[in-house]
């Protein structure tokens, strides 16, 4: 523990169920958490403030007017400046507890880049707004046999379930085994709307079950999936059972981490198709000059440009990823990357 971290966390190490040797176990950790909105805001900010050794905070997306009814780690100066996610919540955090090693990761994680983004970590959390995503983490969680926590959040509900591969059930024994039930449903924050207090409460469960398993008492914890209506004021535990026959964690088939599924491509809060370029890198400075003469409004920072093509508004990454709002429909995202940005 650095010199002056006694104070720093002195109220957290006075709880009997952490203490000296759990602050220190704390600081020796290295923690991703995939996804930084509602969800990923919160959990990061609260596991940085409680003295995580090593934070990787990756999202995909900026921050927009939006999020800053709930997604709590952003102001309105990172909405004006259309900053991505990952780059605003470091330079945040590194703010707010300079001993953490804080890393913001601009990256959409696919099956080709989820071994380097995810290895050598002890635990991850999900902040992630997507099944497709959440069920690559728990193929690569599974087959690498690291810890991870799912959550999720819409309207005035969520859930979290800790998951230990080999000792508890994982997600694809719940949502591909008829126990789907226990998940929450189909609606999304675009459909229904979601409440700030539901993502913080959720997200307060998931750092706590992040600590808990992080300062060595991760053992105890029961396998159960954990919903809360912060609303009724309700709160259930589930308990859920490994599938013997699950795809992941009984045949060891990991379908997603081996690409075979196509990624959702719609984004929480608002219609638009991300488009994923595999290997290409972009000239963000060339490409505006290029744009300049044939759209609207370019607009462009250090990390992407962004101009309108009414009625749609194109946000193109340096890594060749652009996200296209303004529609649901990836053949119309698709032919717009294209007539811009080329094939």
């Amino acid at each position: 523990m650095k010199h002056g971290s006694e104070h720093r966390y002195s109220r957290q190490i006075l709880l009997p169920e952490i203490g000296p040797e759990g602050q220190e176990r704390l600081g020796t950790s290295r923690v991703a958490v995939v996804g930084c909105g509602a969800l990923g805001s919160v959990i990061a900010s609260l596991l940085a403030r409680a003295g995580v050794g090593s934070l990787r905070i990756i999202d995909r997306d900026f921050v927009e007017p939006s999020n800053l009814q709930r997604q709590l780690l952003f102001d309105e100066s990172d909405a004006k400046s259309a900053l991505p996610k990952a780059v605003a919540a470091e330079r945040h955090l590194r703010a707010a507890n300079a001993e953490v090693a804080i890393e913001g990761v601009v990256a959409d994680v696919t099956p080709r880049n989820v071994e380097e983004l995810l290895a050598g970590r002890d635990l991850i959390l999900d902040g992630t707004d997507n099944f497709e995503t959440r069920f690559l983490i728990n193929d690569f969680a599974v087959k690498n046999g690291v810890p991870w926590i799912y959550a999720a959040v819409v309207g005035m509900r969520g859930v979290c379930l800790p998951i230990v591969p080999g000792k508890t059930a994982c997600l694809a024994c719940i949502a591909e085994s008829g126990n789907g039930e226990a998940l929450a449903d189909e609606e999304t924050c675009d459909t229904v709307g979601v409440l700030g207090a539901a993502a913080a409460a959720v997200a307060s469960l998931a750092s706590a079950a992040a600590i808990r398993m992080l300062t060595g008492a991760g053992d105890g914890i029961a396998a159960k999936l954990t919903s809360i209506d912060v609303w009724n004021g309700e709160q259930r535990n589930v308990r859920v059972a490994r599938d013997p026959d699950c795809r992941a964690c009984a045949r060891r088939e990991f379908t997603y981490l081996q690409g075979a599924v196509q990624p959702h491509v719609t984004m929480c809060g608002r219609d638009s198709v991300q488009i994923h370029e595999r290997n290409r890198r972009i000239d963000l400075s060339g490409l505006g000059a290029r744009l300049g003469a044939v759209v609207t409004d370019v607009r462009r920072n250090d990390f992407l440009l962004r101009f309108r093509v009414a009625p749609y508004e194109v946000t193109v990454f340096s890594d060749g990823r652009a996200i296209i709002k303004g529609t649901r429909d990836p053949g119309v995202a698709r032919s717009l990357y294209a007539r811009y940005l080329g094939a």
